[in-house]
């Protein structure tokens, strides 16, 4: 029997390549199965209803200024941001539940990190991909923007929102309670935002709007501050939701 010296490759070559496509068959519908998951049912509504928003946003924009600038942008997109992370955050473990799938999820080891992290960052990306669009959408409606920066920077608010809710959706294990408690926090951020319009502490501060009497450092710094103070409690919101995940009892 003749055999190529490059014979004693070609097995292990086809071996590697069968497992990467195995491997990318098996990501591919994971990712689809987690996204019927988490995106089903009511969340069409919530998409329409911030593409709706934005719309409109932009059309009062317009006809209250006659300059509008990256300050406006971002205000347009920041309500219909959160609309966007709304539904998955609040209604993910309700949406488990309601699947029947939730007892087989619980009985995965680091069931916690391995299912509800990979699906979290899932509808992270989403959300940012969605918000990229619509940056791009008013780029052409209204000013030309930095799609990337904007989207980024609106991603900020946007995730403290959306790991807050997943925390508490951990907490009252129910959808609807978990709204109810959102809406009303909101509501009281809403009445504080005058007061801390201004400040690091604003958790809807708008980077893009700076005080007239405001030196650059300073608003740059107070920025920085907001984003880390952000970042901390994206951090916080979601290990302490995912360690509430690890009481199993609690929620079958």
């Amino acid at each position: 029997m003749i055999m190529n010296e490059h014979s004693f490759y070609f097995k292990p070559m086809i071996t590697a390549k069968s497992k990467i496509i195995n491997t990318a068959i098996l990501v591919t519908r994971l990712a689809r199965y987690n996204v019927s998951i988490i995106f089903a049912n009511k969340f069409i509504w919530f998409l329409l209803a911030s593409l709706v928003l934005m719309l409109f946003f932009s059309v009062q924009n317009v006809l209250e200024n006659e300059i509008i600038t990256e300050d406006n942008i971002y205000s347009i997109l920041l309500l219909p941001g959160i609309l966007l992370i709304f539904y998955p955050t609040v209604f993910g473990i309700q949406s488990d539940d309601d699947a029947g799938v939730i007892e087989i999820l619980f009985g995965i080891p680091d069931y916690r990190y391995k299912v509800w992290l990979v699906r979290l960052v899932m509808v992270f990306v989403v959300v940012f991909v969605l918000l990229l669009l619509y940056a791009w959408l008013l780029s052409i409606l209204l000013i030309p923007i930095n799609k990337m920066e904007m989207t980024y920077q609106i991603m900020y608010p946007i995730l403290f929102v959306g790991s807050l809710s997943f925390m508490f959706s951990t907490i009252i294990k129910n959808g609807n309670g978990t709204a109810v408690v959102m809406v009303l926090l909101g509501l009281f951020i809403f009445l504080l935002t005058d007061q801390l319009s201004e400040s690091k502490w604003n958790i809807f501060l708008n980077p893009f709007a700076m005080p007239s009497d405001t030196n650059e450092l300073i608003w740059a710094g107070t920025v920085s501050d907001n984003r880390i103070f952000l970042s901390i409690g994206i951090v916080v919101s979601l290990v302490y939701g995912l360690f509430n995940l690890q009481k199993r009892e609690k929620f079958i």
